[in-house]
């Protein structure tokens, strides 16, 4: 009984610390009040938990203000330098942004998001509010759709329109119209539904039940071509990699 209350508290504490880790969601530091208020632990357990995390380098305190510390960013850093595919992913990301002079984002799908695991930055002075470790809402990327219209089944969380809205039916068929031309031509559009004034070109890596990410060329709406020479280098991207990651099988 003594050991099941250890873990139990055990557990609380590392939901707790989670919690906290996960109001730092964004640039900038935080107050203890504004940690409380993300959060809803109670203040006092807010605190001495804050303190424990700077003591072990997960966060810094500035005065009265917290922010993720170094241990964090080594933690991270070893993960992206561990991880296969991004390994796998790196050479021919470089390449794409090499040829194309454009943003480039390596990306996986979580849920009704994708979450950024690469971002090479373009050449044309376009800041593009993205980041390494950042998520967006799959449905309005090139990224997102491309996943979902080759993901085996796609959660109901992951549609624009909530199945008890009325009109949702008609939603449905056109959705499932766009996933269908999206595996047909092999890549996604997106023309400022993400990011204003910007457009993205995504493209699976992998084949249908088997797309293990995504990869996209995003830049100025003026600038970005869509035409067949830019869509095939996208493609040839992601089936690169896929076949880099030991797969038999090149992507769609």
């Amino acid at each position: 009984m003594t050991t099941q209350l250890q873990d139990c508290g055990t557990a609380i504490g590392i939901d707790r610390a989670d919690l906290i880790l996960n109001a730092f969601d964004g640039p900038g530091k935080l107050t203890l009040a504004q940690i409380t208020r993300r959060t809803g632990v109670p203040r006092s357990s807010a605190h001495r938990m804050l303190e424990r995390l700077v003591q072990l380098r997960w966060l810094r305190r500035d005065g009265h203000e917290y922010q993720l510390g170094l241990r964090l960013f080594e933690l991270g850093t070893l993960a992206v330098q561990q991880d296969r595919l991004h390994s796998a992913a790196m050479p021919h990301l470089r390449e794409l942004h090499r040829l194309t002079g454009h943003t480039v984002h390596l990306a996986v799908l979580d849920g009704a998001d994708v979450v950024y695991l690469e971002k090479l930055d373009g050449k044309f002075g376009v800041d593009i509010d993205t980041r390494v470790g950042g998520r967006r809402a799959a449905a309005s990327t090139s990224l997102g759709k491309v996943l979902m219209a080759n993901a085996v089944r796609v959660s109901p969380s992951c549609m624009s329109t909530p199945p008890n809205v009325a009109g949702s039916r008609a939603d449905g068929i056109r959705i499932r119209q766009e996933f269908a031309a999206i595996r047909l031509r092999g890549v996604a559009f997106d023309r400022e539904e993400s990011v204003p004034r910007i457009a993205c070109i995504g493209a699976p890596v992998g084949l249908r039940g088997e797309v293990v990410a995504a990869v996209s060329l995003c830049g100025p709406v003026d600038r970005l071509t869509t035409d067949n020479k830019t869509v095939e280098i996208l493609r040839r991207t992601g089936a690169q990699i896929y076949q880099r990651l030991g797969r038999r099988r090149a992507a769609i």
